[in-house]
């Protein structure tokens, strides 16, 4: 198991440096100006220089990307001479010097994921620190709703295949599967929080933490998680009952389960005891593709119900062409989608014993 782990860090690296090589050229493909950015209307000829050399945007694109990943390695090199860009800042960097070769230092820190183009002073691993959290909140929440949802729908309508019932799921899951998320969300917003408001007490627009009405504080508003959470789990709990009803009905065939049935067990403990453990490998495909989507699927959502998450910082940056926090994310993003898919391959080894040879 140790080694197989090893197997799937191995290429879960290559992969985040394959994404990281994609995102700093297409970043910096684009026909604008970093430092401009930062300077904004205030730019002159010896403030932009002060800032390219600062930033290293003076150097060879090929020496950035080199900067850019030692910004984001666990061990990094950095030069002993102040006026370079590489040189270790604890200001800049939160790391330790294990020992110096020459004129560089080795260190071993936590990735640098640089500073916000338009957010002055604040840095991107900052922001989306405040940010992320929300985002897990949001699509915890909504997965949450797609499997308690999905896996009970899907067992009904595999239980009373071809009836009335099975086909009453069949089209409300097609339905919830082909309408867009954003015309889910104003929908949603304008029914529940607008229209219905003084019977769900439920507002159009809120995120996790809010400011109290006499301003004195920040207060926790779960209330808030309610509309959006639904609306981005529609989709997945679409996907999990068409999953778990055919998985079910592939199980229910096999010799196994006749041999419950012959034996006389009724429906209720032939599924719980011997056919939903198995049903489940499929919905937990779907499951894990669509939680590390939905990191980064919750644009529009979160921006809509005005959720402070990540999708909607993305969204703020995307605006304003703040390059750092944009590259940042889906990095992070990235990064979780990584790790979700080996969890992932470890849950598959507890469902099935199979797997584990």
């Amino acid at each position: 198991m140790i080694r197989y782990l090893l197997h799937k860090v191995g290429y879960a690296l290559l992969t985040l440096w394959g994404v990281v090589t994609v995102i700093f050229l297409l970043f910096n493909m684009l026909p604008s100006d970093p430092a401009r950015m930062m300077l904004d209307q205030n730019e002159s000829s010896e403030q932009l220089a002060i800032i390219k050399k600062k930033y290293g945007f003076d150097k060879p694109l090929l020496t950035q990307y080199g900067y850019y990943v030692n910004d984001l390695s666990f061990l990094s090199f950095h030069s002993t001479s102040l006026d370079d860009y590489t040189y270790f800042s604890e200001s800049k960097y939160s790391g330790t010097k294990l020992f110096r070769l020459g004129n560089t230092n080795v260190v071993i820190k936590y990735p640098y994921l640089r500073t916000s183009f338009q957010k002055s002073g604040k840095t991107v691993t900052s922001i989306i620190g405040n940010t992320l959290p929300n985002t897990i909140v949001l699509a915890i929440g909504a997965i949450c709703v797609a499997i308690l949802i999905g896996v009970v729908l899907g067992i009904v309508s595999a239980v009373y295949k071809d009836t009335w019932i099975d086909k009453g799921i069949q089209v409300v899951s097609t339905l919830g599967m082909s309408v867009p998320s954003f015309f889910s969300a104003i929908l949603f917003a304008w029914i529940f929080g607008y229209l219905l408001h003084e019977y769900t007490r439920l507002k159009m627009t809120g995120s996790l933490f809010e400011m109290d009405d006499f301003g004195e504080g920040i207060t926790l508003q779960w209330q808030n998680l309610i509309l959006p959470a639904i609306v981005l789990g529609i989709r997945p709990l679409a996907v999990v009952i068409q999953l778990m009803r055919n998985s079910l009905l592939e199980v229910l065939s096999l010799d196994y389960i006749r041999t419950a049935k012959a034996k006389g067990l009724g429906m209720y403990k032939v599924i719980v005891n011997h056919a939903f453990k198995n049903a489940l490998n499929p919905v937990v495909t779907a499951i894990s593709g669509w939680f590390a989507s939905m990191l980064a699927g919750a644009v529009f959502v979160e921006y809509i119900f005005g959720w402070n998450g990540l999708g909607k910082e993305i969204v703020d940056a995307l605006n304003t062409s703040d390059l750092p926090v944009i590259m940042g994310s889906v990095l992070v993003i990235a990064a979780m989608f990584i790790f979700i898919n080996i969890l992932v391959d470890m849950v598959y080894a507890w469902l099935d014993p199979k797997v584990r040879l």
